[in-house]
């Protein structure tokens, strides 16, 4: 779980656990086909084996990752764009990488500066160029080429960002406009994404159908029918679609009109506060995944009235429509709920990271990282 985060290892006691969660959830799925295929292995030899992986694995794991990081030599920076306008975004990069990435200087270039710049022929102050304002690198292109033929690397922010603080701000796409219309304008739905979302959601509908009937029940019981309720919310390509969800909240609260969940603390039923930390008021979009509506990773779907509000406050909001919506999302592992517009801003920017860079590998560490929210309660309520 993230053990191998600069964020994680920063800590020894959450380095720690993460490596401790990690390997107890390896531990279990390393024992499901022993159990189920009848192993011929000695019950005192599987025991201490996965005894030993506990206890061992996680110390030989933190040891290593902050040693490595300890040793690590920083990588320096010559910026060229405003100091004033990349700072910010680059002090978190700084902040992120453990100081591991580390700014010698900006440049607001002239081909006259640079070419002082990179002239310098033995002991540079600098291991790399990094263009964060594409306009004024336009202006020393040339330069920039011959600095090339000098095997001085060329980095660009974006790429930069995104490999360490895992999102896209804001910012970062108004500089560079261009390089994520392309990026965006080639994303599309994956058939195999589909193909396992059925998987996925048709297992979980046979296996969770105990505790959806026990759960249907108990509701009921609380505070009377829909056990079930419905709502609008907004999917693929800004269009609106059906939510079912297990009801958490009484049903004079529906009155009240849509809320920020951090808004319905008064009006949440005794059941819900059990149901909602864990997500089991969420099993009921198994269906809704299971019909082709959602998928099971993707930006979770909001209802169509907070769509609006926040596409007008936030220019690229509607980008994260690009891809179905999805019942756990990289912003949902990685972020709080966000009840004000600047949260919502900086939730949006994990949205797009992970539709830019969706991949199996991707979605894989979204799992785990579901896993590790629901466990230890992260960002729920």
């Amino acid at each position: 779980f993230r053990g191998f985060d600069n964020s994680t290892t920063s800590s020894m006691n959450s380095c720690f656990v993460s490596f401790l969660s990690g390997t107890i959830l390896g531990v279990v799925f390393a024992m499901i086909p022993i159990l189920f295929f009848h192993a011929r292995l000695p019950r005192f030899t599987i025991a201490i084996t996965a005894a030993l992986s506990i206890f061992i694995f996680p110390f030989i794991g933190c040891i290593l990752m902050r040693y490595t990081i300890k040793h690590m030599p920083p990588r320096r920076y010559l910026v060229i764009g405003r100091e004033e306008e990349l700072s910010p975004i680059l002090e978190e990069v700084r902040k992120a990488s453990m100081n591991k990435i580390q700014i010698y200087s900006y440049l607001n270039p002239s081909p006259v500066t640079l070419a002082a710049a990179i002239e310098i022929e033995t002991a540079r102050p600098y291991d790399a160029i990094l263009i964060g304002d594409p306009q004024l690198a336009s202006n020393v292109e040339e330069i920039l080429n011959d600095a090339m033929t000098k095997n001085i690397d060329i980095e660009y922010l974006p790429i930069l960002v995104e490999t360490t603080l895992h999102r896209i701000p804001m910012k970062l796409v108004d500089l560079f406009e261009e390089y994520y219309k392309v990026s965006f304008s080639r994303i599309h739905q994956s058939h195999r994404k589909r193909v396992i979302d059925i998987i996925i959601s048709s297992f979980a509908l046979v296996v969770l159908s105990p505790i959806f009937l026990i759960l249907y029940l108990l509701i009921i019981i609380e505070d009377g029918r829909p056990a079930v309720f419905t709502q609008k919310r907004v999917g693929l390509n800004n269009t609106v679609f059906t939510i079912h969800k297990f009801r958490s909240m009484y049903k004079s609260s529906e009155k009240q009109g849509a809320k920020y969940a951090t808004q319905q603390g008064d009006n949440i039923t005794r059941i819900g506060r059990f149901i909602r930390p864990v997500r089991l008021d969420e099993i009921p979009q198994f269906f809704d995944i299971f019909r082709g509506v959602m998928s099971f990773i993707g930006p979770r779907p909001e209802q169509p009235n907070f769509a609006e509000e926040l596409s007008q406050q936030l220019p690229y909001y509607k980008l994260r429509h690009k891809l179905k919506t999805g019942l756990t999302g990289w912003a949902q592992t990685n972020y709080q709920y966000a009840a004000t517009i600047e949260e919502q801003e900086k939730k949006l920017s994990y949205d797009l990271y992970y539709v830019k860079n969706q991949s199996t590998l991707l979605d894989l560490q979204i799992i785990l990282k579901t896993f590790e929210t629901v466990l230890f309660r992260k960002g729920a309520k």
